[in-house]
């Protein structure tokens, strides 16, 4: 049987409650949500990267890109990623971001397949993104 393997990058804080930031079981790996929190200093707080969607969403990309890089996957690994806005209004600007980010890290189709939805989220966090990835 494979054995499963929680993953925290040491630019994450350990999660708040009984849950991994990544977990990798064979070739599957699961980013749990993150949202744009800075690298943890440690002592401080979780600290969000700025006010806006593109800070965040910036930020956000990096927190589950570490996460992928810590269990040997990349973007190319990535099947199905969860973006989940806590405005409708930042949809358009959520896409404009998304899609200059994956073709700046060289993704010119289609990085994932994908689902937003709009929810709530602790005070002062604009968005939070989930993925799943398949190692070959």
């Amino acid at each position: 049987m494979t054995e499963k393997i929680a993953l925290t990058p040491a630019t994450h804080t350990t999660p708040p409650a009984k849950f991994s930031h990544g977990v990798k079981k064979g070739n599957i790996l699961q980013v749990a949500g993150q949202v744009g929190f800075l690298p943890a200093v440690e002592g401080q707080a979780p600290t969000p990267a700025g006010p806006t969607l593109r800070e965040q969403t910036l930020q956000t990309f990096a927190n589950v890109k570490a996460i992928l890089e810590e269990g040997g996957a990349s973007w190319d690994d990535v099947m199905m990623m969860r973006v989940y806005l806590t405005d409708v209004d930042h949809f358009a600007e959520m896409n404009e971001i998304y899609n200059a980010y994956f073709e700046a890290e060289g993704l010119k189709e289609a990085a994932s397949a994908r689902t937003t939805v709009y929810v709530g989220l602790p005070k002062g966090l604009l968005i939070e993104i989930d993925a799943l990835a398949v190692l070959s």
